[in-house]
C-alpha cells in the first residue's frame, strides 16, 4: 500500500479584513497518497484554493496568516521552513498549476524563458540544455511548431495553450505533487477532456500524485482515487471516488450530486441548494449548512458535528450520523 506523501493536520489560515477575521480554513485535516489523485470539491469560496495556497506557502502577509496546524511532505512540515527551503521545495517537489493561465503568465517574458527558469534555478541546467528541454516540455504537453513556440508570448496563445504552457512549467521538474487548481475552468469541452487526458497521461508516466482543486464533480469522477468534500472551510465528507457516488451522505454532498445535469433525463430544472454559503467572518458554533439543510436537527443550531469515519473508510462530519440520530 502507498505510503502518504503529503499531510494536512488541522490546518487553519486566515485573513484579517477591516470587517472582521475570515476563517478561510478551518482546521482541515486529509493526506494525499503518493501517485494518488485526490479530488477537492465545493462551491466557490468554500476554501479550496487558500488549503493549496497554503501549501505552496503563497498566503500573502500580513493579512493572510497560516494561524494553527500542520503540513506534511515527505515527513518535513513545510510550515516551519524558512524561505529558501521552501524555495527549494516550490515548482521542484511540489508545482502548481494556477486557476488562470493569463494572469499566472508573465507577459513580458517569452514562454522559453518562463519554462526556462525552474530548469535553471532547481535542476541547475547551462541555458542550451534548458532551452533544448523546454522544448521537449511544449512537445510533450501536445503544442505544435514547439521550437517557435517558446518564442513566442503569453498573449500570442489561446487560453487552451496557455493551460498547456503552465502543466509544462509545472512538470519542467518531474514534481512529486501536482496542485491543479481548476485546470480546465474557462476552457470549451474539447480543450477540456485534452487537458485532463494529459494529466492522466502524466500521473501514469511519472507516477505523480495529484491534488485536483474544482466544482466539476465531471472531472471528479473522471479523474480521481479519493475526495475530499469542503464546505464554508471544513472537510465535511470524504471517501474513495467510488463509495462517494455510489453513496453519499452528508446532505451537501447529495446536494452536490442532485444539481449535476443527467444525460437523456428529462428534467424541467437543475436543482438548486437552497440558501447561500455563510459569511466567513460570522461563523459559529453551529454545523455551517444547518440553515441550507433540509434534515436540520436543534444540535445542527448549537453544536459543530466531528468529522467520524464510518463504514468502508467513509468519513462525515454530520449529526445524522452520530449516537444513532438517524441515516
Amino acid at each position: 500500500m502507498a505510503k502518504d506523501l503529503l499531510q494536512f493536520r488541522n490546518l487553519k489560515t486566515q485573513f484579517h479584513t477591516e470587517s472582521g477575521v475570515v476563517k478561510a480554513v478551518n482546521d482541515v485535516s486529509f493526506s494525499i497518497r503518493e501517485g494518488e489523485t485526490v479530488g477537492v470539491v465545493g462551491e466557490s469560496g468554500c476554501g479550496k484554493s487558500v488549503t493549496a495556497m497554503s501549501l505552496m506557502r503563497l498566503v500573502e502577509a500580513p493579512h493572510g496568516k497560516i494561524v494553527g496546524g500542520e503540513i506534511f511532505f515527505e515527513g518535513r512540515d513545510l510550515l516551519k521552513l524558512k524561505n529558501h527551503e521552501m524555495r527549494l521545495i516550490r515548482g521542484n517537489d511540489i508545482a502548481m498549476i494556477f486557476q488562470e493561465p493569463m494572469s499566472s503568465l508573465n507577459p513580458v517574458l517569452t514562454i522559453g524563458e518562463q519554462i526556462i527558469e525552474p530548469l535553471m534555478e532547481h535542476l541547475l541546467l547551462p541555458r542550451k540544455e534548458a532551452r533544448a528541454k523546454a522544448i521537449e516540455l511544449v512537445k510533450l504537453v501536445g503544442i505544435p511548431r514547439a521550437e517557435q513556440i517558446v518564442d513566442s508570448y503569453p498573449h500570442e496563445l489561446s487560453g487552451g495553450m496557455r493551460q498547456r504552457i503552465m502543466i509544462a512549467i509545472a512538470l519542467s521538474c518531474n514534481p512529486k505533487l501536482l496542485v491543479a487548481d481548476e485546470p480546465t475552468t474557462a476552457l470549451d469541452v474539447t480543450i477540456q477532456a485534452q487537458i485532463l487526458d494529459l494529466m492522466r497521461d502524466i500521473k501514469e508516466k511519472f507516477k505523480t500524485s495529484i491534488m485536483l482543486i474544482t466544482h466539476d464533480l465531471g472531472v471528479v469522477a473522471e479523474m480521481a482515487d479519493y475526495v475530499v468534500v469542503m464546505y464554508a472551510g471544513k472537510v465535511i465528507e470524504e471517501a474513495s471516488v467510488f463509495e462517494l457516488f455510489k453513496n453519499p451522505k452528508h446532505p451537501y454532498t447529495k446536494g452536490l450530486m442532485k444539481a449535476k445535469p443527467v444525460i437523456n433525463q428529462r428534467q424541467e430544472r437543475l436543482y438548486s441548494i437552497p440558501g447561500q454559503v455563510p459569511n466567513p467572518i460570522e461563523l459559529g458554533d453551529n454545523c455551517y449548512f444547518s440553515d441550507r439543510c433540509e434534515s436540520c436537527m436543534d444540535i445542527c443550531k448549537e453544536k459543530q458535528p466531528p468529522l467520524r469515519t464510518q463504514e468502508n473508510g467513509h468519513k462525515i462530519a454530520c449529526w445524522l450520523y452520530e449516537e444513532g440520530q438517524g441515516q
